[in-house]
């Protein structure tokens, strides 16, 4: 079997890699509050390019390896992963449409709940975190990368003709 015939799965697979690696190297304490959602980022680009490819299974999956390789409560990183994979396969056709930077504040939504999400189950946990707007931060710096990491995902799909 050739890699022809995958359409350029390697190019997605590749692409998760990436943002895993960017989602675990390590940051000063300062820039760790910061730190955008790249794997999150990644899911939402596929979701919305490629849905039939790229859904609420992936998400799922790559939420158990983000559990992992964060060492947190397996399925954490799933549940929210699976509930992003979710928004951006319903939505994919509007959200295409949409300019940029428009997409990026429906990014911003979407990781803060998110975010939300993960403190609700830090609080279940037992890790009573008082609420900050801390949180608010990596939806933040997810939304201010999210046109350039659109840009640039988008011309490898193209140019290696992922579909």
């Amino acid at each position: 079997m050739s890699l022809e015939k995958h359409h350029g799965g390697w190019v997605i697979i590749l692409s998760f890699i990436v943002g895993f690696m960017l989602a675990i190297i390590p940051l000063p304490a300062w820039a760790s509050v910061w730190r955008p959602d790249w794997v999150a980022m990644v899911l939402i680009y596929w979701c919305l390019a490629l849905p039939k490819r790229v859904g609420v299974p992936t998400g799922w999956l790559i939420g158990i390896i983000h559990d992992v390789l964060s060492d947190t409560l397996l399925g954490q990183h799933a549940l929210y992963f699976c509930l992003i994979a979710y928004i951006s396969v319903k939505w994919h056709r509007q959200v295409r449409l949409f300019p940029l930077w428009q997409q990026a504040i429906g990014v911003f939504v979407v990781i803060a709940i998110s975010q939300l999400i993960n403190q609700w189950i830090y609080n279940l946990l037992g890790y009573y975190i008082q609420v900050e707007w801390s949180f608010i931060y990596p939806a933040m710096s997810t939304m201010l990368l999210w046109p350039w990491l659109f840009i640039l995902l988008r011309d490898l799909r193209r140019s290696h003709h992922v579909h």
